[in-house]
């Protein structure tokens, strides 16, 4: 779901993605600056505390009137940043990988967790970008949400069925209830285990001429898939998706 309704969309995601795919960097974890917070410290601050943090750019979801909204994520977890006032030079240099140190608020909105209301600073040195982290044995568990907004990996999945604004079954819709068209989000079920969730390839962070995209308007029910995006939130686990792979 979004909460605005126009944006420049980043074409490609800085081209750093492979279909909305990504390369991962491993490391040590470097130790954080003083007064900035751990994710732990992030994680059991309360809703509406200022917080501080030291992150790394992964994907950026849109620009819009001098606002980012993108996805960083540190060694340790993750946090989506919400209208990040940012210059559109400043936006550019935003790749994957860029380490940066955000001062905001901690906010909640449909049960997503971010970080509105913040600066922010470009850090040198080090870089880091996350490799997925396989959460589907966390999938209809509690504990899956400890890892909201992370680069995630869910394996040997089901294309099921949905049903169309016209009552027709298909294997994605365009907008959650088919009443969209191409070049909106696309929404697709898939199972594991007896278990059926709803997935979405977010348009502005992938649209139509990507990758994922494409490959999503060319599921079929009953395939077996591996998909990779950021473990999102929206009433309940909402991942967008930015690699799906047919098995």
């Amino acid at each position: 779901m979004k909460k605005t309704l126009a944006v420049v969309l980043t074409m490609g995601i800085l081209l750093a993605f492979t279909g909305c795919g990504k390369q991962a960097e491993t490391g040590a974890a470097p130790a954080k600056s003083e007064g900035v917070m751990t994710y732990a410290e992030y994680a059991a601050a309360p809703l509406d505390s200022e917080v501080v943090v030291e992150t790394y750019v992964q994907a950026k979801q849109s620009w819009w009137e001098d606002k980012a909204t993108i996805y960083t994520q540190d060694y340790d977890g993750a946090y989506f940043i919400y209208e990040l006032p940012c210059s559109q030079d400043d936006y550019n240099k935003l790749v994957p990988g860029t380490k940066i140190k955000v001062t905001g608020y901690k906010s909640e909105w449909s049960g997503e967790v971010e970080i509105i209301d913040a600066n922010f600073e470009i850090l040198g040195g080090d870089t880091y970008v996350a490799p997925a982290q396989d959460v589907t044995d966390l999938l209809g568990k509690d504990e899956l949400i400890n890892k909201q907004n992370q680069f995630v990996s869910f394996k040997g999945m089901t294309v099921e069925p949905s049903e169309g604004a016209d009552g027709s079954q298909t294997a994605f819709l365009y907008k959650w209830d088919g009443s969209g068209a191409e070049g909106d989000d696309l929404y697709f079920k898939v199972s594991k285990d007896g278990q059926t969730y709803s997935f979405t390839v977010e348009s502005y962070l992938c649209d139509k001429d990507t990758a994922v995209y494409k490959a999503v308007q060319a599921l079929e029910v009953g395939q077996t898939v591996d998909l990779e995006g950021f473990l999102y939130w929206y009433e309940g686990v909402n991942p967008h998706i930015t690699s799906v792979t047919v098995k």
